[in-house]
Formats: structure tokens, C-alpha cells, sequence
């Protein structure tokens, strides 16, 4: 009769401690690779007391010692593993933990490192991983009406069907627990590969399906290997990755996979080439079918998901949340800094804190990806900023999604751009976005972008294809620019977009930029600067301006197309002649553009005018004409209140103070000197009210305007207010492209900047003394 339990001899102990010692575990380890619950047995082991034969056996399994060399009188009747191919449940878990122990090292080679872009030295999974939420929902499958998405805010643009909208998210590895059968779809770069190598480590480490076998493949490699052959055998494949790991047990794997206890994890479906992927798809089916058992994990670019798998739940892997960015920015920075460990967590709270800045929305728009998440760490580890000439960001993103990014991991993919290189691949995006943009379409039907695709078709050189032809060609290059490089994406069932708005601004600003002659990029900036006040176009000013060789022509349209918003309107002119007239009377030292730019604001709004970002410092004479267009606002109050009247003497005091003209400073003070005082009885305030306010409310106003030209109560109608507003802020569009480090001669700059604001008339005046 065979013994229940098993003991280490003296001499037993001696080796096995000696093997224990080499691999540098705890008892706590060890258990854990035993799949105990608690050491208790372990360290009965290595006491020598009676242990349960089944942890007797996995214990000198793991630790690759002859259990019979090892055990206090073995038994002689006791059975080899792999003697019969009747396995008990006794018999398979003990398989299990000695392939998981021979495979290890093979799965840990596989999965543990990662090569990131960019960096010369590899980084360990651990070191950089972050924890995937999963959505359950496609958005490629859900109904949306186009009309609906169009109305979205652009801050939801690339969250559409992603989550925020709709759906709530789960963790990665309860999605995993989950199904049996899972695919994990998912943009380019978004962090497929790695889920499934975290996957394969955790299962490893046995912190994951402890009792299953972890096996990674590559399916671009068991295709190519497949295919040399002249069979597509998953088995036979697994069979080989066996016995490369020393697994030399012939019905090891077949036993695993009847009893279900492999994790098998299948990358790249999208990586396949077209002549393979129908002969790897339909093992992979096969292969799952039989052994349906054990758990699968798949991965595949969203775009390609129409390949269906019978039986696999897919989900999508959602963008990065505001949370996972900012752990994934320590964990960078802290493993990618070359000094201390403290230094890498400063950089990650330095990077998070400018990325929230609002002038960096465009960059969060990306981040969310952790590809791209990995680019804005490494420019930013550069510089401590994120670039001011954005366009150079976006080129690398597109250079990666292009082809970059398949180079760096040996991907070849199939080619159905009919020959075209990555410049011609370029131009096609650009005209796509440019069309689209140019119309406001954000969210584009798949007819609609197939038309535009067959319209550049029709134009290239030695085009003669039949409209069924072009209709066919049109449709392969849409899935295979969303397929390969992710630059189009399904949002909704039949409505495509870019995949990002910020490549869809780029890709528009390159199209005007790259026109072909002297004459086109005329027209083409003339045609940008008639939508200068709508703010959609906002970014497409200032990626032009940025890429354009020369931006003189362009900021010199924009500044004529301003200047006629307000040029025939004789009551904004005499608004702007005013603002001219008051900064005449500021010392030079501050920008006369400036000037203009506080009394635009002071007569628009004065709580605010100090905020503005064209007045941007103030000269005291400035300083006090918004204190005064504030205490009229606070004392315009007609507030019977004791505090209230207190509060607007404080502010005449307050204002004294800064007043330099002898007459305005006696006029304020006895209007101040008129003010009920606190001596005086509280209940006869409201009778000073009533009988002197008018009067002393007047007074003050035409003090101030008298003395100093302000408060004339400019009395705009609405129109009048939009066109002031759309004024404004064109100029400051202005402003911001003459700032985004673009390319403007010094004479033309000074021009613009000495004009700024200015009426017609003086206009006018410089013109035809050529100043």
C-alpha cells in the first residue's frame, strides 16, 4: 500500500535546504508556488515530520530534486510520473507545478522585459506596468445617430464609445477571471501586448491562475514558423516550446490540456499577414473548440475585431484615466532617472502639474495611450516642458502609427496603399483631413469618407479605375488606415473619425502648409484666415503659423481680416480712437499694445481687465483707472447698508493714496468728506440716502470722467458686443501664433504688434506716412 504521507531524511533536508537557498525565496514563496495556503507544510518539510505525499512531491518537484532521494525510506511501489496516461486529480496537480517550474524561466525571457521606444536599455514589466481598465462594450458596435455625436464638446472628441460616455469600466483582470475565453481589443499602442505578458508574469509568479500553465505566443511568429512547415498546428508549436524549455514528458502537454489547466495567451491577431491569417484563425478555433477547458486571452487592434472568434467575449481596453496617468508618469520617471529615486518622483509631479495646465489640453488628448503617455515623459525628461512647437509631438506620433512603431517591433504588415510611401500616405491623411475639417465634420459615415478617399484616387497620375474598382480600393485603404495605423477609428456602428482630433488639427495645418507653389499657399491661408473667429480652428492657426517657413504672409492676412471686422462701424471705431487717446497718456515703458489692450478690457468688463492676457502689466496710471471703474461699481450699489458706505470710503481712502493731479485728489476727497462718518447716528443713513446719493453718485462719475476719460458707459448693442468679442479674441489668436515660436521677420512682428487695436483712421495715417 502506498503511504499517505511522506518525510525528508537528515541527509534529505541538507540537500534540499542547500537547493532552497539558491533560489533566494521565503518559505512564504515556496508555498505560494505549492499553491498553500500557509507555510505550515513547508516548514514540516524541512524538520523532517510526516508531510502530505502530494506537497511531498510538489515541493522536490519545484525545487528539481529526486523525491526519492530526499525521502526517509520512499516507498518501492510508489509510481513515476508520466508511467500511465490515466492521470489522477493527485497526479495533474503535481504536473502542474512541475511545468510551471520547467517553463518558468522561458515565460519570464518572453515576458518580463520590455523594450521601450526610444530607450537604449530594457525595463522591467514590473517596473512600468499599470493596471488596465476594460470596457465591455465595442463602441464600433454601439448606435450612435451622427447628428448626436457632432454636438459633442471636443474634450469628449476621443472619449466617444470609450467609456466616459457610455460605460463604466472594469479592472483587466476581472475581465480575465471573468471569461474563459476573452479578446482584448484595443488602439495601437494602447498596451495589449503588455496586458498579456502582465498576464503571463502574475500567472507565473503563481499571484494569477496558480493552477494553470501560462504559454505566450506571438501569432506573427507561429504563422511564419506555420508556414515554413506546411502545417498550422498549435499543439505541435506548444509541443516545441515544451521541449525548448526541457519539458521532455511526451503526454505533459495533452495531459494539461484535457484536464484544463493551461492559460493560453494569443498576441497580435491583427499582426498577421492576409495569406496566414485565415489558416491561424482557423486553428485557433479548432484548437479552442477541443481544449475548450482551459482559459484563453487573445489580443487584436479594434479596428480588426471583424475577424470573429466563435465562443470569445471581446472587450476593449479603455484609455488611461487621469489616475493611471499620473501613476504611470512616477513609475517612468522613476525608473528612467538618472539620479535618485526622490528626483524621479519630483519629474512625475512636475510633468503631471504642466500637463494640467489648460494651454496643454492637446496633450492630454493623447496621453491617454500609453504609447504616446511614454513619448510626452521622454520630451519631457529632456527639457522639465512640453514642447511650444506641438506640430514637431504630432509628427512622431504619426511617424510611429505610419510605421514606426510595426519597425521597432518587427512587424510586417500587407500592403494595400497601391505603393505608396509614407510621404504619399501623408498627403492622402492630409487631404482627408482637411476635407473633412473644412466642412465640420468631426464624425464622418463611411460613405462619406470612402467618397472623399475615391475623389484622391482619382487624381493620382495614370488613374483609370472603373467605379466599382475605385469604390473597392476606396473601402480596402479606410480599413487599412484604420486597421494598421489607427489614424481612423470606428466610433459607432458605420461612423468613423480620426482617432484623435489633435492628428485631424495637424494633418489639416500640414495639408495648407505643404501646398505646392507660392500661389496655392496664398490661397490656402487666404481660405484659413476667413474662419480666424471660429475657436474650432483655433489650433490649426497656431500649428500653421508654427510649420510654415515663413509666417509673414499668414500673420499679416490675419491681422487685414481683423482690422475689417470693426472698420465699418463708426460707434467701435470712436471706442477704439478712445482706447488709443487714453494709452497716449501712459509712459512709454509699457507696451503701447498693452495700453490698448487694459482699456478694451476696462470698458468691456473692469473686475477682469487686469486679468487679460494682452494687458498683462499694468503702469500705476492704469492701476488707478480700474480702481476707480471698480469703486463705482461697488458704490453704484444702492446699498443703505452702514457697511456698505464704509466700504466705499475705505476704497476712496485706499485710492487717494495713488492720486498724483492736485484737483482729482480734492474732488475724491470731498466726495469721500460727504460719505455719512461713523460718528455719525446709524438711523439717520437711510435719510442721507434717499435725499444726497443721486446727486453724490453723479458727482463722482463725472469726477472720474472729467479727470481721467474713463466710465463713459459705452452702451454697445448685442451685435455690437459679439463683433467687440470676436475682435478681441482674433487678436489674441494673433498674439499666440506671433508667441508659438513660429517664423515672423522682426520688422513685420513690430508692425503688428505697434497696430494692435488701433482705429481705421490711425491705420490709416501710419499707412500713408509709411511708419
Amino acid at each position: 500500500m502506498v503511504k499517505r504521507s511522506l518525510q525528508a531524511s537528515s541527509l534529505g533536508i541538507q540537500q534540499a535546504k542547500r537547493a532552497f537557498s539558491l533560489t533566494g525565496w521565503t518559505q512564504e514563496n515556496l508555498a505560494g508556488e505549492v499553491n498553500l495556503k500557509t507555510r505550515q507544510p513547508i516548514w514540516r518539510f524541512f524538520t523532517g515530520q510526516p508531510v502530505e505525499r502530494q506537497t511531498f512531491l510538489s515541493v522536490c518537484l519545484i525545487l528539481d530534486l529526486d523525491w526519492r532521494k530526499i525521502a526517509d525510506n520512499p516507498p518501492a511501489e510508489f509510481p513515476e510520473l508520466g508511467a500511465t496516461t490515466e492521470t489522477t486529480p493527485l497526479n495533474i496537480d503535481v504536473l502542474v507545478q512541475q511545468v510551471r517550474s520547467q517553463h518558468r524561466d522561458t515565460i519570464q525571457n518572453q515576458c518580463s522585459i520590455l523594450q521601450l521606444l526610444d530607450i537604449n536599455r530594457p525595463v522591467s514589466i514590473d517596473d512600468i506596468y499599470v493596471d488596465v481598465n476594460i470596457l465591455e462594450k465595442i463602441a464600433s458596435q454601439q448606435q450612435f445617430e451622427i447628428v448626436d455625436l457632432q454636438n459633442l464638446k471636443t474634450a469628449k472628441f476621443d472619449r466617444i464609445g470609450l467609456g466616459e460616455v457610455e460605460q463604466t469600466q472594469i479592472p483587466g483582470m476581472q475581465a480575465v477571471e471573468t471569461y474563459s475565453k476573452l479578446r482584448v481589443l484595443g488602439k495601437p499602442g494602447v498596451g495589449k501586448t503588455t496586458f498579456l505578458q502582465y498576464l503571463a508574469i502574475q500567472c507565473n509568479l503563481g499571484k494569477f491562475a496558480a493552477n494553470q500553465v501560462p504559454i505566450f505566443i506571438l501569432l506573427r511568429n507561429f504563422a511564419e514558423e506555420s508556414r515554413q512547415r506546411g502545417e498550422f498546428s498549435l499543439f505541435n508549436y506548444i509541443e516545441q516550446v515544451f521541449l525548448a524549455s526541457g519539458i521532455s514528458n511526451p503526454s505533459a502537454l495533452e495531459t494539461l490540456l484535457q484536464a484544463g489547466q493551461v492559460l493560453l495567451l494569443l498576441d497580435g491577431m491583427d499582426e498577421l499577414l492576409k495569406q496566414d491569417s485565415t489558416a491561424v484563425l482557423k486553428e485557433i478555433r479548432k484548437f479552442s473548440d477541443k481544449y475548450h477547458r482551459n482559459q484563453f486571452v487573445a489580443s487584436c487592434r479594434t479596428a480588426a475585431h471583424k475577424l470573429q472568434l466563435r465562443g470569445f467575449t471581446d472587450v476593449e481596453i479603455a484609455p488611461f484615466t487621469h489616475a493611471q496617468i499620473t501613476t504611470f508618469a512616477q513609475k517612468w520617471f522613476m525608473a528612467f532617472t538618472k539620479t535618485t529615486v526622490q528626483a524621479g518622483k519630483n519629474q512625475a509631479a512636475q510633468f503631471i502639474q504642466k500637463l494640467d495646465l489648460p494651454e496643454n489640453w492637446q496633450f492630454r488628448q493623447l496621453v491617454g495611450t500609453p504609447l504616446f503617455l511614454h513619448i510626452a515623459c521622454w520630451v519631457f525628461q529632456g527639457h522639465e516642458k512640453f514642447p511650444t512647437k506641438r506640430s514637431e509631438f504630432y509628427k512622431q506620433g504619426l511617424d510611429l502609427l505610419l510605421g514606426k512603431w510595426d519597425e521597432a517591433r518587427g512587424i510586417e504588415r500587407d500592403e494595400v496603399y497601391r505603393g505608396f510611401l509614407l510621404p504619399q500616405k501623408l498627403r492622402l491623411l492630409s487631404q482627408l483631413a482637411a476635407v473633412t475639417f473644412e466642412q465640420g465634420q468631426y464624425f464622418f459615415e463611411q460613405r462619406t469618407i470612402e467618397h472623399y478617399i475615391g475623389d484622391y484616387l482619382r487624381e493620382l497620375p495614370g488613374a483609370s479605375l472603373e467605379p466599382e474598382e475605385l469604390q473597392l480600393e476606396s473601402e480596402a485603404m479606410l480599413r487599412a488606415i484604420e486597421a494598421q495605423h489607427g489614424l481612423l477609428t470606428e466610433r459607432a456602428r458605420g461612423v468613423f473619425s480620426f482617432s484623435y482630433l489633435a492628428f485631424q488639427e495637424y494633418l489639416t495645418a500640414r495639408k495648407i502648409v505643404a501646398s505646392h507653389n507660392l500661389g496655392a499657399l496664398e490661397q490656402a491661408l487666404g481660405g484659413l484666415v476667413t474662419h480666424i473667429t471660429d475657436p474650432h480652428w483655433r489650433e490649426v492657426f497656431l500649428l500653421t503659423s508654427a510649420m510654415l517657413r515663413s509666417a509673414d504672409s499668414l500673420v499679416q492676412l490675419m491681422k487685414q481680416q481683423i482690422d475689417a471686422f470693426v472698420a465699418q462701424d463708426p460707434y467701435l471705431q470712436e471706442f477704439l480712437r478712445w482706447g488709443s487717446q487714453k494709452s497716449q497718456q501712459i509712459p512709454k515703458e509699457t507696451k503701447v499694445a498693452t495700453k490698448r489692450a487694459f482699456y478694451f478690457a476696462l470698458a468691456k468688463n473692469p473686475h477682469v481687465a487686469a486679468d487679460f492676457t494682452l494687458a498683462c502689466t499694468l503702469d500705476q496710471g492704469m492701476f488707478l483707472d480700474e480702481a476707480l471703474e471698480n469703486l463705482l461699481l461697488e458704490c453704484a450699489n444702492n446699498s443703505q447698508d452702514f457697511a456698505h458706505t464704509n466700504a466705499c470710503s475705505e476704497a476712496l481712502n485706499n485710492i487717494l493714496v495713488m492720486v498724483l493731479d492736485v484737483g482729482l485728489y480734492k474732488s475724491l476727497q470731498q466726495s469721500r468728506d460727504q460719505l455719512p462718518s461713523a460718528s455719525q447716528n446709524r438711523e439717520r443713513l437711510p435719510d442721507w440716502w434717499q435725499k444726497h446719493y443721486s446727486a453724490w453718485i453723479k458727482q463722482l462719475r463725472d469726477t472720474i470722467t472729467n479727470y481721467r476719460n474713463i466710465n463713459h458707459s459705452w452702451q454697445f448693442s448685442p451685435d455690437q458686443q459679439q463683433v467687440l468679442q470676436r475682435y478681441y479674441d482674433a487678436n489674441q489668436l494673433l498674439i499666440d501664433c506671433l508667441n508659438s515660436n513660429c517664423e515672423v521677420t522682426p520688422a513685420i512682428r513690430q508692425e503688428i504688434e505697434a497696430t494692435l487695436l488701433l482705429p481705421q483712421r490711425e491705420l490709416e495715417d501710419r499707412e500713408w506716412q509709411g511708419d
